[in-house]
């Protein structure tokens, strides 16, 4: 049987930023001796557009994982009217 563990980690931020440590969310992986990760976050401003942060984050997450062969799938961004994937824009 497979176990699927979910995470929320509620971070707080402003209207146009959160701090986001990928050491944090690194530790938590290994904590959970997860295989593979699924990132999500809102975006409040309402725009679904991934910001530069978001990708520079994407890209940071992802080769820190990488080192402890945990497989980051996706990160999706909510807004009220829409949710976005990077990995299905390629963009992962």
């Amino acid at each position: 049987m497979k176990k699927t563990d979910i995470i929320v980690d509620k971070r707080r931020g402003t209207i146009n930023q959160a701090s986001v440590y990928p050491r944090e969310i690194v530790k938590t992986a290994l904590r959970l001796n997860a295989a593979a990760l699924i990132m999500a976050h809102n975006h409040p401003s309402g725009s679904s557009e991934p910001s530069m942060a978001d990708l520079n984050l994407t890209q940071h997450l992802r080769k820190a994982l990488a080192l402890i062969d945990v497989r980051f799938l996706d990160h999706v961004i909510v807004t009220a009217s829409e949710t976005i994937s990077l990995a299905e824009r390629g963009e992962m």
